[in-house]
């Protein structure tokens, strides 16, 4: 790239805190040039850039107090200190007003994270071995220096076009020397930390953070070793941890605990939560599980250091290296076609396969009306409609959700049915009931009632999932056998002056009379005892987990309907 850099002596910051004899930090602005945006977080803004004609990444920093500026000039001195093939690395820095950037070696996305939940990568377990042993060294390195990440997890984990792992994001990381200060100086005659040593440092991401950060203790070296933990069995069972007990995954930077995240940390810290992990029959060496649960243990001083996980990972290469040597399995023909089956199973579109299920069913009378003469009864009332929607996937890093509108249904004036389908265990159910629900629906509607439309296209979808399900299955074009999407539905039905409304799962319809809301479904949760009792007796286990009854897997969750009724 043929940057220049100043002497040591002359080659610092404006404060003259930071230098480096081998990262310029003083970049003259004509040589380098912001391209456009790559992320925006509340503390920064990744920018693609150019510098001396090179592309990269660009890191500008929110600095609205003088303490963000203390944090700029702290990263900057333990980043110009870092050097390690499994790190992202720091090339250079403008470290003067107005424009304080850092500049880091370009990734093309996707980060790991994204790889795995965006990309629906299930790497070999050869690959995750090769992965764990790679970001294990860069983490040895750090822990050497005395430095400690303090936010290790997926999304901050860069990958190469040989799918090599590069740390990133050291906003949080710290000399462990500084973060024992820091105790010491808050420390009160109580013995306890005040509120903020806390504020300070509790950070992390909740879902990755070890017990003893969430009962309020200074970070250490076996902090990090839980959450590479953590971090490598998400990597093996692609599931964002805990997201099999909790609605939804919301993995918060700046921690803002909510009511479920609180009871979250309860369960890890005093129970002995931890995620999911892979399963033996997966294929993955028990010796690489029981080094995962090691890594996660309660107690931070039976957790192994990276130098015995380096040599334990390196004995597990070793024997999959071996085993690969090893003359075909008779089930090697059909391994390998679970590979390419595995390609297609990213490509599964469960929109069209809704669809296509309703069209395959389709009867010979579509052209006669839906719930005939509806149109031509007279009446004192005529509602006016208006309608609308707005999807976002909040803090989650997917969307599972979709919803449907449909006015004037199969032409029909007076006819109009909307829904929404909240996903469980990714969007799968919820993108197949989209589309098979209205189809059922303007079948059934032909030659029955609208509640028992509704309730027959509820019941036809349900099944009809369940059958796709098992049938690529078995036809392998899913490999995750343990895989059991699902999801919640509320429907809303109006013909002509009546309103009928259905509903499965953990979901309501609230109609607002006057600005007073009256409800017009029950949730079927398994909380409630008749409902446990229900789900029981239909041969579905009922679990206690953290702070509720669940129901285990299902398609669409608790599948029950509420009685209709007309308003």
């Amino acid at each position: 790239m043929g940057l220049e850099v100043p002497p040591e002596e002359t080659n610092r910051c404006v404060r003259g805190c930071c230098r480096s004899a081998a990262i310029p930090l003083h970049l003259p602005p004509a040589s380098f040039s912001l391209v456009s945006p790559i992320a925006r977080g509340s503390e920064s803004t990744v920018y693609e850039a150019r510098l001396g004609g090179k592309r990269v990444a660009a890191k500008k920093p929110v600095l609205a107090t003088s303490e963000d500026l203390d944090k700029f000039h702290y990263q900057l001195q333990l980043l110009c200190e870092l050097d390690h093939p499994g790190l992202a690395k720091l090339i250079a820095a403008h470290a003067s007003p107005p424009n304080y950037l850092m500049f880091f070696d370009f990734f093309e996305p996707p980060n790991l994270a994204d790889k795995i939940h965006v990309e629906e990568w299930s790497p070999s377990v050869q690959q995750v071995v090769a992965i764990a042993s790679d970001l294990a060294k860069a983490l040895q390195y750090l822990h050497i220096l005395g430095v400690v990440h303090r936010d290790i997890k997926p999304a901050n984990i860069l990958l190469d076009k040989d799918l090599h792992p590069h740390l990133a994001d050291f906003g949080l990381a710290m000399f462990q020397k500084d973060i024992k200060c820091v105790s010491v100086e808050n420390w009160k005659s109580s013995g306890k930390p005040t509120g903020g040593f806390h504020k300070r440092n509790m950070v992390g991401t909740l879902i990755y953070m070890a017990p003893e950060i969430l009962r309020k203790d200074i970070h250490t070296e076996k902090s990090d070793v839980y959450s590479f933990a953590v971090s490598i069995n998400e990597l093996l069972t692609g599931v964002v941890p805990y997201t099999d007990l909790r609605a939804e995954a919301q993995a918060h930077t700046v921690l803002e605990m909510t009511y479920t995240e609180q009871q979250l940390t309860a369960a890890v810290v005093s129970q002995g939560l931890r995620p999911a992990l892979a399963l033996p029959k997966s294929g993955v060496p028990p010796t690489l599980l029981s080094l995962i649960q090691r890594c996660w243990d309660r107690d931070p001083e039976k957790r192994p250091s990276f130098e015995n996980i380096i040599d334990e990972l390196n004995i597990i290469q070793k024997h999959l290296v071996s085993s690969a040597c090893l003359p075909p399995s008779p089930v090697s023909k059909s391994q390998s076609g679970n590979i390419e089956a595995h390609h297609y199973q990213e490509a599964l579109n469960w929109f069209n396969q809704g669809e296509l299920f309703v069209k395959r069913s389709e009867k010979s009378y579509l052209t006669e009306n839906l719930w005939s003469g509806s149109s031509n009864q007279s009446s004192e009332y005529h509602p006016t409609l208006s309608w609308g929607s707005f999807a976002t996937c909040g803090r989650r890093e997917t969307m599972e959700d979709t919803h449907f509108m449909l006015p004037n249904v199969s032409e029909e004036k007076d006819v109009f049915a909307f829904g929404i389908f909240d996903g469980h265990r990714g969007s799968a159910a919820a993108e197949f009931s989209v589309r098979a629900v209205p189809g059922f629906l303007k079948q059934f509607g032909r030659d029955t009632s609208p509640t028992d439309a509704l309730a027959e296209a509820f019941v036809r979808t349900d099944i009809a999932f369940r059958e796709e399900l098992i049938l690529h299955q078995k036809s392998k074009r899913i490999i995750r056998k343990d895989w059991h999407p699902g999801c919640t539905a509320v429907t809303a039905l109006v013909v002509s002056n009546k309103l009928f409304v259905a509903n499965a799962g953990d979901c309501r319809a609230i109609l607002s009379r006057a600005g007073k809301p009256f409800p017009m479904t029950k949730d079927h949760v398994a909380s409630c005892p008749k409902e446990r009792e229900r789900v029981t007796k239909a041969g579905t286990e009922v679990k206690w987990q953290i702070d509720t009854w669940r129901v285990g897997a299902a398609a669409l969750q608790v599948l029950k309907l509420t009685p209709f009724s007309k308003y």
